[in-house]
């Protein structure tokens, strides 16, 4: 395994989103998502069918192809983007964007920023990526597992207050920014192995413990 840093992560995952939610939003926030989550199913399971390509091509050259990788991180992008609504995260619609590029356009409240790997790959982790994947795989779901729970604290939170709890709402994102990296790691975007943290890397804005925005100096 490689190891990384916190603040070199090529992957990174961040929403610029007010913690105040409209309190019904909880409610049906997940029916409104059902078009972008039968999509992003869709296109889960082409980015699986395109990593298993790309493993080949890999193992064989060295090298990833720039059209896959644009595709992964559209999926990617697009995947964290219908959670976020249907996890009532924030309040806009997520966009029908199919845009295959690396760097976030900027347009959504959700950030999914993605350098993938194309040249000089390590062989030796893609070809056992199988097996390398395992810890972070492990710590990955029981993590998940903790999310929901949260979930559930959070849903009646939202209901009540109309806010989401700063402490569970940094940890549902961090959730998902977890989830982004080790499923870039998987589908064999990058051959740095994800870190063991929820955090966001020193070079990342966090925006999602930015809110209230901090005072203006005086």
């Amino acid at each position: 395994m490689t190891s990384t840093t916190r603040s070199s992560y090529p992957v990174e995952f961040e929403i610029d989103a007010p913690p105040e939610v409209a309190n019904w939003r909880p409610l049906v926030h997940w029916i409104l998502a059902i078009p972008h989550l039968v999509i992003a199913n869709v296109l889960s399971n082409v980015a699986s069918v395109l990593a298993l390509v790309s493993w080949f091509i890999i193992v064989f050259t060295g090298k990833l192809p720039d059209g896959i990788a644009n595709f992964q991180c559209m999926v990617l992008r697009y995947e964290l983007r219908t959670y976020s609504y249907a996890l009532w995260l924030r309040e806009p619609y997520p966009p029908f964007d199919f845009d295959m590029v690396g760097p976030d356009p900027r347009t959504d409240p959700v950030r999914v920023d993605l350098t993938p790997q194309l040249d000089g790959r390590n062989r030796l982790t893609v070809g056992l990526r199988i097996i390398w994947i395992i810890p972070i795989a492990v710590f990955a779901f029981v993590v998940v597992i903790a999310a929901w729970f949260v979930m559930i604290v959070a849903f009646f939170a939202v209901l009540f207050t109309g806010r989401w709890p700063n402490g569970l709402r940094r940890f549902i994102v961090g959730t998902g920014r977890l989830w982004l990296r080790v499923s870039a790691y998987g589908r064999l975007l990058v051959d740095d192995y994800p870190p063991f943290s929820l955090a966001a890397s020193a070079g990342g804005q966090a925006a999602e413990a930015d809110w209230p925005p901090p005072a203006p100096p005086v």
